[in-house]
């Protein structure tokens, strides 16, 4: 099992699926900051996307 959750963070898909899933639920804890959690969602996903090598 850990070597299968090691596996796992080591892809990108892994950490852009965990960004969204934090934004959404941030979103629907805290509607009045909707544009700043996206905004920063976004900017977490983008630096993953860049920095995350590929297979």
């Amino acid at each position: 099992m850990k070597d299968w959750i090691i596996a796992r963070l080591r892809e990108k898909s892994t950490w852009l699926g965990l960004v969204s899933l934090l934004g959404a639920a941030g979103l629907a804890i805290s509607p009045e900051l909707s544009a700043s959690i996206v905004t920063a969602g976004l900017a977490i996903g983008g630096l993953v996307a860049t920095v995350k090598k590929e297979k």
